[in-house]
Order: structure tokens, then sequence, then C-alpha cells
């Protein structure tokens, strides 16, 4: 039996965002759980986790992904987006928030605001979407729910409300009670109980609740003017400001509990259906019609058919699994659909909805509705579909930039031929990686972070088959001359018949910003114009080939002035050779230098980190240019060679804790300080030793 739509005011959708390891995965787990969607509640860590269900997500025991699940609670559909709390995985975030209405951020109450945290509030801030807190954990040992409380407020601002008060703290933690109602819930014999407010916590009560109830009648004037004229406002009156300070962003309220134990589970779903807004509640939809003009749609499941895919994920069994949110109209199973993206029509085969791995047929998915489908042929994230008579697009997701760079290869003969279309596939999955070519000849995979890096290798691996081995990228130096050198190059080789002659005096001298340039002097024949192209062949050969270090040698010119001929035994061959062995001879005479690439560098991070992320640039031979405040952050701007970049990705996160991004593009090329020089040329000479040896 296929399941069916449920009316739009009865839908909501929450992505759960925070930092690695606090709780979000056993979160949903409980949640699905509870309601009844799995027959038994998945766990994490002996990896029966529902939603982590790739293989490297159970050898690691943590997200890698976003996974979806959807489940029916008092006649209301709730779809949750969980995604990872790793940096590496930011874009698995940015397509989670892109597909729901509403946010519920976990936080450790046994630790602190940390990254993974406040990138999802300034994610939810970006998109404008609602958002509760939960403080997780509270059973834990050292946990300190109203500590967590009271750093949520002075790190984000007083927007941050309690809904709930926890009772107890770490062992102690038993309950908690709701600010709304003044009740209080224990946890008893495996169940919620209702009990009478801890007269302990009386104090402490009318506090808290008078922090929600500023914080709550922003979102109604009527109720702030009682609220500032100190008249009583009734529990009604402030649910209503809730649940519309909620759904305008005008406050975010904080819930208590622990996933482990399940104390607080029954107060957070009924807080996600009570507060956050279902689909016809948000904002217009901004679409783009055919020629790129913002038209509005509203959440209608009778309006124009749009949806937008927020996830592929590429399977070898069962081919591309589509994640998508209809944000407009139906979409119907068996049907078509235009992808507006890449202007092709898809066929639409059956749709489902997803409970993590499990998944279950649905006739049609509405406006609000979150599913799959597999096999779509051309659609990959970010993709708008919707109908080819009524053509509508989306502006693209944007993700961020990869900085960690890596040159990868095959690792067998075999892997050769898997390893292409294998890295394309894969690439349909992480929409933040990127390869590429880089200048230094080699395959490179750019990813957000090591541990991107390493699961996109295992992914390749055991989806795909194709093994990949990865090392540190070649710099991409050049060569070049300081000086001016005037040399010769004698070819002579005698064999039965024919032999072989070529004579040239060439003059080389630096030609900055002009590539390689040839030109000849020649005064009375003395090599004839038809050897001329041999001449220029063999020193543009020579020159992409480097004559120092192995790089290609650029910025100078060569003058063909002198030479001598044989008139049986000269030819285009034999000029070619004289002519790179000249330039080969003169670059040595003429102050040859190793020129590296410099790159422009912008790099963001909360001002406590700048004394140190200075320090650090210094190290790199950086040379720091100048520094701004951007949306609350410090931006350095630095001039850094590239040779010094490779793995900064890494080293500025754990320098920052995960606070630092930073960009890079090519500046310019500069000389190479003399020292590391030296041990490149050092280094190219073994290699070559070692590669004639062969």
């Amino acid at each position: 039996m296929t399941t069916k739509s449920v009316d739009i005011t009865h839908l909501r959708s929450v992505v759960l965002a925070g930092h690695a390891g606090s709780g979000k995965t056993p979160l949903a787990e409980q949640l699905l759980f509870r309601a009844g969607a799995v027959s038994r509640l998945g766990k994490v860590d002996d990896g029966t986790s529902h939603l982590d269900f790739e293989p490297e997500e159970q050898k690691r025991r943590e997200s890698l992904s976003l996974a979806v699940a959807t489940f029916e609670a008092d006649g209301n559909r709730v779809t949750l987006v969980d995604t990872p709390g790793y940096l590496d995985f930011l874009a698995e975030v940015i397509s989670g928030f892109e597909a729901v209405d509403g946010a519920l951020l976990v936080m450790d109450a046994t630790g602190g605001v940390e990254a993974g945290l406040e990138q999802a509030v300034a994610l939810g801030r970006r998109t404008g979407r609602a958002a509760c807190f939960f403080i997780n954990k509270c059973d834990k040992e050292n946990a300190d729910p109203t500590r967590a409380l009271d750093e949520l407020r002075s790190t984000f601002g007083n927007k941050i409300a309690p809904l709930q008060l926890a009772i107890g703290a770490a062992g102690s933690f038993s309950g908690y009670v709701d600010l709304v109602h003044r009740k209080a819930y224990k946890w008893e014999a495996g169940k919620e109980t209702e009990v009478p407010v801890p007269e302990a916590m009386a104090d402490e009560v009318a506090r808290r609740r008078d922090q929600l109830l500023e914080a709550a009648a922003e979102a109604d004037d009527d109720v702030l003017m009682k609220y500032l004229e100190g008249e009583e406002i009734s529990d009604p009156e402030l649910e209503a400001c809730l649940h519309k300070g909620v759904k305008d962003s005008v406050l975010a309220p904080v819930l208590v509990g622990s996933a482990a134990s399940g104390i607080g589970l029954r107060g957070l779903l009924d807080a996600i259906i009570r507060y956050l807004p279902s689909p016809g509640e948000g904002g217009p939809i901004k679409a783009l019609d055919k020629g790129g003009a913002t038209v509005e749609l509203t959440a209608d499941p009778d309006g124009p058919f749009l949806a937008r895919v927020f996830k592929t994920a590429a399977d070898p069994f069962v081919g591309r699994l589509t994640y998508l949110r209809v944000l407009s109209g139906t979409l119907k199973s068996q049907g078509h659909a235009w992808n507006t993206t890449r202007g092709a029509d898809e066929r639409i085969g059956q749709l489902l909805l997803l409970h993590g791995k499990d998944q279950e047929p649905i006739g049609e998915l509405q406006a609000g509705e979150i599913g799959a489908v597999a096999k779509l042929s051309v659609t990959s994230t970010g993709a708008a579909l919707s109908s080819k008579d009524k053509p509508l697009g989306l502006p693209p997701l944007e993700f961020p930039e990869p900085t960690l760079v890596m040159a990868i290869e095959p690792q067998t003969k075999s892997d050769l031929d898997k390893m292409g279309p294998a890295l394309q596939r894969m690439l349909e999955e992480e929409p933040s990686a990127r390869v590429e070519r880089s200048d230094g000849g080699e395959q490179v995979l750019r990813t957000m972070g090591e541990a991107q890096a390493a699961v996109i290798l295992e992914r390749l691996k055991r989806k795909f088959g194709a093994a990949v081995v990865t090392h540190t990228p070649k710099v991409p130096y050049r060569e070049s001359i300081r000086g001016q050198a005037k040399a010769h190059g004698r070819y002579k080789k005698q064999t039965g018949g024919h032999g072989m002659f070529g004579d040239v005096w060439i003059e080389i001298e630096p030609n900055p910003g002009g590539g390689v340039e040839f030109t000849e002097k020649i005064v009375g024949g003395s090599v004839p114009r038809q050897f001329f192209p041999g001449v220029e062949k063999g020193i543009r050969e020579t020159a992409a080939e480097g004559v120092v270090a192995g790089y290609p040698l650029s910025d100078f010119k060569a003058t063909l002035y002198d030479g001598s001929f044989h008139t049986v035994d000269s030819n285009e061959l034999s000029f070619k050779i004289a002519a790179s062995m000249a330039l080969k001879d003169g670059v040595m005479n003429a102050k040859p230098v190793l020129l590296e690439p410099i790159m422009n560098v912008e790099i963001r991070v909360p001002e406590a980190f700048m004394g140190e992320v200075n320090r650090d640039l210094n190290g790199r031979r950086g040379r720091v240019l100048g520094m701004d405040i951007r949306d609350g952050m410090q931006v350095i701007s630095a001039n850094v060679p590239q040779a010094e970049l490779f793995s900064y990705a890494t080293e500025l996160r754990s320098l920052t804790g995960g606070r630092g991004t930073f960009s890079a593009s090519l500046d310019r090329y500069e000389e190479v300080p003399a020292h590391l020089a030296e041990k490149v040329i050092a280094d190219h000479r073994k290699e070559s030793e070692g590669n004639s040896g062969h």
C-alpha cells in the first residue's frame, strides 16, 4: 500500500544541525522509533543506525552525509534531515537547510559553543530558517544545561530564549520545567510524568520565564505593551507569540533533554509541531521564469510544479537516488518532470518517502513534502524540476570552495580505466569537491578537508572498484634567466651513408612576461633559411622540458646569429639537436633562476585567532598585505607561495578550532629563495638519475 500525502498545515520539515558529536543522529533515531516509523531503535555506536547506513559512517561512528527520515505523529508528518557536524561536510548541511522550513540546532550540554554550531546558526540566519535549540546529553558526566543556555545567549544574543529548564544536571538530570505552562515533567520508570514544579527552582523558573516573555513579546506589539506595563500574559497569548516569533525568526526557543535516555523527547516533538512553521507559513518562494526574472510562488499543491533537488546519492546497484523537496504543485509517480537547469525531460518512476535507509512508495509528493526518486538520468544536486509547459528555475545552491588539494593517480593499470567514470559519479554525490588538471599537469582532487578526501577515496574503491593513491601535488615552478649569454651548439654524427651535421651560435637574454621568443640575425647564409624552423623547434621543445630542474623555461629571447652547415649531412633534425645543446649550455651561463607561483590569499578568522594565524603565515613565507572586518570576521589579505598552501586547509582549521576559512588565486611568479631552489634542483637531479638508471 502506498502512503498518502497529508494536508500542508500538518507538514513539518526540520534540519538537525550542530557540531560533530552533539548527538543529532541518536536524537533522530529516538524520534523515529517513538513514532513507530522504525521497529527497533538504531544506535550509531553499534552500527545499527537507520540514518548512518553507509559503511564508512558505520566504521567511523559519525554522519558523513545527510539522511532523511519521515514519520507520522498525532496526524502530522514530520521529516527530519539529519546532517553531519564535521566541517568537511558543510555542503551536506547547506543542502539540508535548503530542503526544510525549520531547523533544530543541537548542542552538547557538556561543552561550549563549537564551530559546527556557529556554522549552523550562520546558515540558519542566511536562509531565514525558523529555529529551535536542543541542549542534548544533559545526563552525561560534567553536563551543565544551565551553563550551556547562558553560553548560547552570550554568543548569539537574547533572541535565544529558554522554553524549558532542566531539573538537575549530569547524573541527577531527571526532567524539565515547561516555562510556558509552568508545569514540570519527570522521567520515571521509562516515561514522563507530570510533577509539581520543585520549590527550590521557583525563583529560577520566574527569572527564566521572564527571559522567554521578553523575547516572545517582540513578535506582537499588543503583547509587548502588556509585558512592558507589567500586565499578566496568558499561556495562550504566549503560545501564539512563540509560534509567530519562531516563524519570523524573532526568537529561537531552547529545549533540554537526552537522546540517549529519551528524556525531553516528547516535549521536543511537541515544540516542533507547535512552534516550527508548516510549508504554507513560510515567505513566498522565489523562482526564476524563462527570462531569468524573479517570480513569487506560494507552497500550494495546486500551483505550478517546482521542486529542488538537494542531494544525489550514487549507488552502483539502484543507480542514482535523487532527493527532492516539492516547493509548489504536485509531482506524481510514473510521470514526467522538466529539468530546467539542463533543459531536459526526466521520466519519474516510483516516488519514495525515506526513513533513513528504508524507503516506502508514495503515489505523489505535494508542495512542502520531501521524498526521493531513483534513476533520473541528467539531474544532479541543486537542479530545479518543473513542468515543460511552464518551466521555472531556482538560483543555484552555493557551496564553499574546496581548499585542500591533493594529486591523485590510479593504484594499478586496471584502476586507470575505472578512475575517470568513478570520479564523475562520485562528484555527483559531493558537490563541494572538484577534480581538475593542475598547472603541473597532474590530476588533482580538491576537497573541504582530509576527512572528506578519505571518504571519497573509500567510496571510490567500495562503490566503483577504483583504487586511487594520493600525494602532495607538484608545485608548477618555472625556470627563467636574469642575465645574457652566448652559446655554441654543434652536433655531428657520422654513420654509413649520410651523416648528421648542425652548428649554431645563439644569444639568449631575459624577456620579462614575453614567454619564449625566437629571432635570427644570420648574415651571408652561414645557416640556410630552411634550417631556421629546426633551430626554433629545438629551442622551444627544450624550453618546455626545462633546463635547470625540469620545469618550463620562459620569459627569454633566443637569437640565432651564426653557425655553419654541411651541403650533404645537414638537415632540420641536426639543427634542432644543435640548438637544444646550445640552449642548455647558454642557460647555465645566463644566471638561471627558479620561479614559483605566489598566491593571493584571503583568510577569514574570528578576531581571537588573528595573532596565531599571522604568526603561522610568517612561517609560510607569507606577506600580510592588509586586514579588514567583514560580517564580524577579520579578513586577512596576504601573498603566500603556493608550495606552502597545499595542506593549509587542515592547519588553518586546527589553529582556529574549525572557524577559519580561506581562498587563494594565482597572483604572479617570483624568484624562489636560493636555499629552497637548490633543494628543488637537487631533487630533480636525483629523480633524473633514478629514471635514467632503469
